[in-house]
């Protein structure tokens, strides 16, 4: 995977111009996002390529002082194994 670029609301990978992966970021207010899709070539999968997703997003959202509401239960079982992702964990 060599591209991750964020397009509106979404995250998507890319490889030599090929979509790979995105996932889907809806803001909800003024300090939440809602992650509500992920997606992953079914070729790519079990690569660490959604991981790598979600961590870009738990990132964009440390800097913008928002929080994640994962309503993509891949996203919220990545989160919810990931120590370092606890912070940006909606309560």
């Amino acid at each position: 995977m060599k591209d991750i670029i964020k397009k509106g609301d979404q995250f998507i990978a890319k490889e030599e111009g090929e979509l790979i992966a995105e996932i889907s970021v809806v803001p909800a207010g003024s300090d939440q996002l809602i992650v509500d899709h992920t997606f992953v070539s079914e070729e790519r999968r079990g690569e660490g390529i959604g991981e790598k997703l979600i961590k870009e997003v738990v990132q964009f959202a440390r800097n913008e002082g928002k929080t994640i509401i994962p309503l993509c239960s891949f996203t919220k079982s990545v989160i919810d194994r990931n120590e370092n992702h606890q912070d940006v964990l909606a309560k």
